[in-house]
């Protein structure tokens, strides 16, 4: 019981790094390229006022169904944008690619599965979905999340386990599924559309706001921003925050990348010099990234993950 408790207490915390408005919204989906849309999640707080709506999804429309790529962070979310995905297509779901196992994700995925789309996601996920953690999280959310996560909600495995690079091509158009992880979490995955020059990325991308870090790999994650680079892309949708498109893409996923770089190189030379965590912190500096939005509740948890993931290297 106290190891539940404990970590309810982390997942609460986790939940911070989606902070900003309680303003409960639905799912408005915008064309990002032709027959792609995305609907943008709230810089929030997930709560029962926004029904968990703090992350993005995105979908892509074929002659033979329509391709989703991640699900929301509640079923109610789901229901709702799964009727917006019928306006907008007039085609029903047949596949949900998952790019990560974490709550603001996944919770809409049971909505899908229900009306019959067969699930994808990279097999590493498989670990998280059989720990504990996984219900103590689910747990949590019934209780802090209430009513739109309730004992009804569910975790849902994928349908298929994907281990390296696979191409899905339904309706005359491929999906490339590419596995980045360990990165933000072990199971990244990210899709490439290339006959629309769109990436959809998960939470390898945060536009416009620092990302939760967490226990990422952080060196793999720089990696995977890299390859995403090396793209030619014209739009990457991120797991969080508005699409960026060809004009600033580069400038916007290298804030990312930046500063996870950063994270590395001063909380790595802490490590390294056996300076402790809160005297390192004190003399950084941070102005490069002070003025992003969640920068104050998510910016020194990040960097102490991070210097304990550095101390350990440094053994």
């Amino acid at each position: 019981m106290l190891i539940l408790k404990r970590a309810a207490s982390a997942f609460a915390l986790m939940a911070v790094f989606a902070t900003g408005s309680a303003q409960s919204t639905t799912p408005q989906a915008i064309e990002v390229a032709p027959g792609a849309w995305m609907v943008q999640g709230l810089s929030a707080l997930g709560s029962s006022a926004n029904r968990n709506f703090v992350s993005n999804a995105g979908f892509v429309a074929t002659a033979s169904g329509v391709v989703l790529i991640d699900a929301l962070g509640s079923p109610e979310l789901a229901r709702e944008l799964q009727a917006e995905i019928a306006r907008k297509t007039g085609r029903r779901v047949t596949h949900v690619i998952v790019t990560h196992y974490h709550a603001d994700h996944i919770y809409g995925l049971q909505v899908f599965r229900d009306a019959g789309a067969t699930v994808i996601a990279h097999r590493d996920a498989r670990l998280y979905l059989n720990s504990d953690t996984a219900q103590a999280r689910l747990q949590a959310s019934r209780e802090e999340l209430f009513p739109w996560i309730d004992e009804h909600t569910r975790l849902v495995p994928a349908d298929r386990w994907i281990e390296g690079p696979e191409t899905l091509e339904l309706g005359g158009v491929q999906f490339v599924l590419k596995p980045v992880g360990p990165a933000h979490t072990p199971e990244d995955l990210i899709v490439w559309v290339p006959s629309l020059r769109t990436v959809f990325a998960g939470d390898l991308v945060f536009r416009g706001r620092v990302p939760f870090v967490g226990q990422a790999d952080s060196a793999r994650w720089i990696h995977g921003l890299d390859a995403l680079l090396s793209l030619e892309a014209a739009v990457v949708v991120p797991g969080h925050g508005p699409v960026s498109q060809a004009q600033h893409l580069r400038e916007d996923l290298r804030l990312t990348r930046d500063y996870l770089a950063y994270l590395r190189e001063t909380m790595g030379e802490a490590a390294r010099n056996l300076e402790p965590f809160e005297e390192a912190y004190a003399r950084t500096d941070w102005s490069r990234f002070e003025k992003l939005p969640l920068f104050g509740v998510a910016n020194r948890m990040n960097a102490y993950n991070t210097y304990l993931l550095m101390e350990g290297l440094a053994r």
